[in-house]
């Protein structure tokens, strides 16, 4: 149900399965298709350091990583 303050009720078994906890942070995603993607997001953006790898032998030097470089 939808209250008055546009807040959304989500069932125990729901959030158990996702591992919700108070405040974390709900995305909905409006989809072509009419369907509502609902998405939790759990993680901190410090939790995702390190995880995406240069392919071996690549290499990018200071000059190209500048905003002014093309």
């Amino acid at each position: 149900m939808l209250t008055s303050k546009g807040q959304v009720t989500v069932p125990v078994d729901i959030r158990r399965s996702l591992g919700l906890h108070a405040h974390d942070r709900l995305t909905f995603t409006p989809m072509p298709d009419g369907t509502v993607v609902l998405r939790a997001k759990t993680k901190s953006i410090l939790e995702l350091k390190g995880m995406l790898q240069p392919a071996p032998g690549t290499t990018v030097s200071i000059e190209d990583m500048s905003l002014g470089s093309t």
